[in-house]
């Protein structure tokens, strides 16, 4: 039975250290293989290990007419050859494997003699296999599904691919020893990132959307442009129900939600129903480019806040009774109970920081963010973002009569 337990023990301690060799980011991953590689365990058992490259990999060393600026710090480019999405890795340790003579190893290691230390390099090296064949699994399968998506740029041909479908697809067709679930998928994407065709940069868990994801882009594009123009055209007389929505994004889409799925999403991206829409207009079209709604805490801040300038909404879980009137007293006739905060700052992720410690001067606002409740949205702006802050601040006021109460004066 002790033995037993000691083999268990073993099978799980090998189990944590995949995952955190998962995790590692790249300048962390790539260290490792440099030490690996320069050591002299290493050099010991080079007549029993070969060093190659994965099959089908590519490096941007090998593309020289690959266009965008370089990007050193992600995984690697997305590049288009005859339409079609490439993939080109930027550093040599991303693309690493290495092939084993495995029966003369194994004798080799049944010796009495054979060093620990050889043992352990050994072990390092098939860990560097395990997740370089991983990603360029997981890049395949990320290439084929969400091709429109890299050819066009428009994020509207995003398909939904849950870290749970495409551990299926890769147990399915990659081939792998190990077992790709979904848990060490999202391990392993969690620090890396890429760069598109068009030179953004986004991460890699961005293009392994959930299906409630992919349906929140449609129903954002439908009620802040494609909404927003008929009722400029006057092809709408009123803005669209949730039924309305529903309707509308199965016969363009082929998407069933029902309204109260619709209602949920409407709301996780700050947009108020019909009838407010309705009195809201100039507001909503103002804060077109905001972020969904994040909530305001440390981690959050840590994860999903870039410390970038920009103008940012503050919203409340649930409105205290002082929130009913703004500045002077003046109540804002139909605006958002929630929002209680414009403002701007060169550094978003500080800035909001600042207010959850309580150590920017503004006690009430402080109040409202201290319970956990508080949510945030924001719009990164390169300059001039206090003078975007002061137009929206003004916005906001023509809008619903008042400022936001937490705001004591005018930008």
């Amino acid at each position: 039975m002790q033995d037993q337990n000691k083999k268990i023990d073993a099978a799980l301690l090998g189990k944590i250290e995949l995952a955190r060799f998962l995790a590692l980011s790249l300048r962390a991953f790539d260290r490792i293989v440099h030490e690996v590689e320069s050591s002299r365990e290493f050099s010991a058992l080079s007549p029993w290990v070969t060093t190659g490259r994965l099959q089908g990999a590519n490096l941007m060393r090998d593309a020289p007419h690959v266009a965008g600026a370089p990007f050193p710090h992600t995984l690697g480019e997305v590049g288009l050859e005859n339409a079609s999405p490439v993939f080109f890795y930027h550093r040599e340790s991303s693309v690493r494997e290495y092939r084993f003579d495995e029966e003369a190893l194994a004798d080799l290691k049944r010796r009495p003699d054979f060093p620990a230390e050889q043992g352990v390099a050994l072990h390092r090296l098939r860990l560097i296999n395990t997740r370089n064949r991983l990603t360029h699994a997981l890049i395949h399968a990320v290439l084929s599904t969400q091709a429109a998506y890299l050819r066009s740029g428009d994020v509207l041909a995003l398909r939904p691919l849950s870290q749970a479908s495409v551990s299926r697809r890769i147990c399915a067709e990659a081939g792998l020893s190990m077992v790709a679930d979904a848990g060490r998928i999202s391990r392993l994407v969690r620090k890396l990132s890429i760069a598109l065709p068009n030179a953004k940069v986004i991460p890699l868990a961005e293009m392994l959307p959930r299906p409630r994801q992919v349906h929140r882009h449609l129903l954002d594009h439908v009620l802040k442009k494609e909404e927003k123009n008929w009722l400029a055209q006057g092809i709408l007389c009123e803005p669209l129900t949730d039924e309305a929505i529903a309707g509308l994004l199965e016969r363009r889409y082929g998407i069933r939600l029902l309204r109260r799925t619709v209602a949920d999403i409407r709301r996780s991206l700050a947009i108020p129903d019909s009838r407010s829409r309705g009195r809201r207009i100039e507001y909503v079209a103002a804060t077109e480019g905001f972020s969904s709604l994040v909530p305001l805490t440390p981690q959050a801040l840590r994860t999903a806040v870039p410390a970038r300038p920009g103008v940012y909404e503050i919203r409340a879980g649930t409105p205290p009774p002082q929130t009913e009137t703004g500045v002077g007293g003046c109540r804002a006739r139909g605006a958002p109970q929630d929002v209680i905060y414009i403002g701007s700052a060169r550094d978003l992720r500080k800035r909001l920081g600042d207010h959850l410690r309580g150590s920017s001067d503004n006690a009430l606002l402080h109040c409202h963010v201290t319970g956990g409740a508080a949510r945030v949205r924001y719009c990164l702006v390169s300059e001039s973002w206090r003078a975007v802050e002061r137009d929206l601040y003004q916005i906001f006021c023509r809008t619903f009569g008042a400022p936001p109460p937490c705001n004591r004066m005018s930008p």
